[in-house]
């Protein structure tokens, strides 16, 4: 096999002969592995890249730490052979318009390459064939730029290849067919300048193929990257579109104008909305499978911008409702508190939040777990949110003055056990949910307050009387939701005096005992270098005690509440955040961030 080393030097391909040669001289597979596996390959003809052929083989590295040896850490180990740039391919960072106009898919197909970015002076593309240089050179003096070459994955390359240039492809396309209907770009421009919608937009065709390929990409792209919601904006020019992942936005890719509009129209065609209204916010849902075959449901809406109409697509994952309380977040003592006031009969049970703390969550996961064949579970909801066969969902038409209130009087008379009202915003709701609870049915609310005791603040503010609370409620729990660290690359610390300070700060007065070691986000390619991946809750929960109901009065002193509440074993959540980092699950920062830890709670 040694003859293969000679080959370096000349323009070739990459053989398996090569690759296992130079695996085997550094000490990273052994001699008879590397010749079991050509004997294998000896009559099949070489159309799988080396480098996925000894990854499928799945071997651990004769050297410390003994990693398997995946296509991944294959494209590693080569790039620092040939002393080339190892590249993880982002689709979310790659400009698919910019890259794609480098080359044709044919020629970059042909040399196993894809461009990846795309600079002023320099162009950097990914290979999979460090020796082939030919193209190089026709490259750069086509486009007057430096080539920097990096080597990235096959398997990677192979995907993106195709992918981006088909992306491309349908939206040239798209703007083509749409520019042919009469001067279409001028025009959408001028629409965008002068009004926010016209009646109707017939020169881009909504089902035309091509627009239909881009919502397809767009949403395969959003499940795969765990986005919770996609945006696509409208700008004066160019269209953009962003997806929200671990709550924080995304920018992916720019669209000429008269594609992000043909995209819009097409996504409320199929979220049965009302195409030619441009003028006024609409809601509708569409309801759509992975890859995997699994359902996920798409919440829309739409808002008149000064450039047009701006589309939001919330995605629900039907798994959430599977998950227990644990993946959520709750501590033993939290679910065990949970549980005792959930489990009731009859009372009122409310969460409390800011928006997208993961309230609806919350309450659908314990609503799922109530929804037994016993119980008739119903829900007032604006919108619902999630589609669940286990619960009978109504949605608040305003319209028809089918408000939360009349909402709950209605449900009361279809024999409930267990009503949710999807928030208590005004006195008449929080009326009809306390006469729920009165007369025998376990109501669960949301409002939006900083913590939980001051949810009893807000519905005495409201206007409900102080003894048909303490007759009705039960518990509240105030939530919020913080980043996790990326199990891949978080790195633990002994706590500088800064992060001690904090700490101090954040668990007092219950003086509770430093970690030795506390975890930071430091990013790797499997968090695409945000340190973070997925989110998990902070909760505090409060249980109506009658020591706690005897200070409930129109005159409510607050202070005194949450005394009360934390020597009947309350966690606030700055102190639930603390025990989230000590667990090396989160971050000081990210705890700081939405529990700050002020002396009053926040007041």
């Amino acid at each position: 096999m040694h003859a293969a080393t000679a080959q370096t030097a000349r323009e070739h391909r990459l053989t398996l002969v090569e690759v296992l040669d130079m695996l085997v001289g550094d000490g990273l597979v052994a001699q008879m592995d590397a010749e079991a596996l050509l004997a294998s390959q000896a009559r099949k003809p070489e159309d799988i890249h080396p480098l996925l052929l000894v990854g499928r083989q799945k071997w651990p590295s004769k050297l410390p730490p003994n990693r398997p040896l995946g296509a991944e850490e294959l494209t590693e180990w080569l790039a620092g052979r040939v002393k080339l740039d190892y590249y993880r391919i982002d689709p979310l960072k790659i400009d698919f318009a910019a890259v794609t106009a480098v080359m044709s898919s044919a020629y970059a197909t042909r040399f196993g390459v894809l461009p990846v970015q795309v600079g002023l002076r320099e162009v950097v593309v990914a290979t999979t064939q460090p020796f082939l240089r030919e193209w190089e050179k026709e490259v750069a003096g086509i486009l007057k730029k430096e080539i920097r070459r990096v080597v990235a994955n096959p398997a990677d390359v192979a995907r993106y290849l195709v992918e981006f240039y088909n992306l491309a492809r349908s939206v040239k396309n798209a703007v083509q067919s749409s520019g042919g209907h009469g001067g279409g770009s001028s025009l959408s421009s001028f629409e965008q300048l002068v009004e926010i919608g016209q009646a109707s937009n017939r020169q881009y065709d909504a089902n035309d193929r091509h627009i239909i390929n881009i919502v397809d990409w767009l949403w395969q792209y959003a499940f795969e990257q765990r986005a919770s919601d996609i945006h696509i904006e409208p700008r004066r020019d160019m269209g953009v579109v962003r997806f929200r992942i671990d709550g924080v936005l995304h920018q992916v890719y720019q669209m000429p104008m008269p594609v992000l509009v043909a995209m819009t129209s097409r996504i409320k065609i199929l979220g049965r909305m009302d195409v030619v209204e441009k003028r006024r916010p609409q809601d509708g849902r569409v309801k759509t499978r992975v890859a995997s075959g699994k359902e996920v449901e798409l919440r829309l809406a739409t808002l008149p911008t000064a450039f047009g109409e701006k589309l939001v697509m919330r995605i629900f994952d039907p798994e959430v409702l599977v998950r227990n309380m644990v993946e959520l977040g709750f501590s033993e003592q939290d679910e065990a508190r949970w549980k005792s006031i959930s489990g009731r009969p009859n009372g009122i049970i409310l969460v409390t939040g800011p928006t997208g703390s993961g309230k609806t969550t919350t309450l659908y996961s314990t609503l799922k777990q109530l929804a037994t064949p016993e119980v008739n579970v119903c829900t007032i909801e604006d919108p619902i949110e999630m589609v669940e066969p286990a619960f009978n969902q109504m949605q608040v038409h305003q319209a028809i003055d089918l408000g939360f209130a009349e909402g709950v009087r209605a449900l009361m008379r279809q024999d409930p056990d267990i009503i949710m009202v999807g928030e208590i915003r005004d006195l008449q709701t929080a009326e009809m949910a306390i006469q729920a609870a009165l007369t025998g049915h376990l109501v669960l609310s949301t409002l939006h307050t900083n913590d939980a005791p001051s949810a009893i603040t807000r519905m005495l503010d409201l206007g409900a009387p102080a003894y048909l609370l303490n007759a009705t409620l039960l518990g509240i729990m105030a939530q919020r939701l913080v980043r996790v660290l990326c199990p891949h690359c978080k790195a633990a610390h002994p706590p500088t005096p800064e992060e001690e300070a904090i700490w101090d700060h954040l668990v007092a007065p219950w003086k509770v005992a430093r970690p030795p070691r506390i975890h930071r986000a430091v990013g790797c390619m499997e968090c695409r270098m945000t340190g973070f991946m997925g989110r998990i809750g902070l909760y505090e929960i409060l249980l109506m005690s009658p020591e706690i109901r005897k200070v409930v009065s129109a005159d409510l002193d607050l202070a005194r509440v949450r005394e009360l509440a934390i020597r009947e074993g309350m966690r606030p959540l700055r102190l639930s955040g603390a025990a989230k980092v000590a667990a090396g699950i989160t971050t000081l920062e990210e705890v700081v961030k939405v529990a700050p830890p002020a002396d009053d709670e926040g007041h």
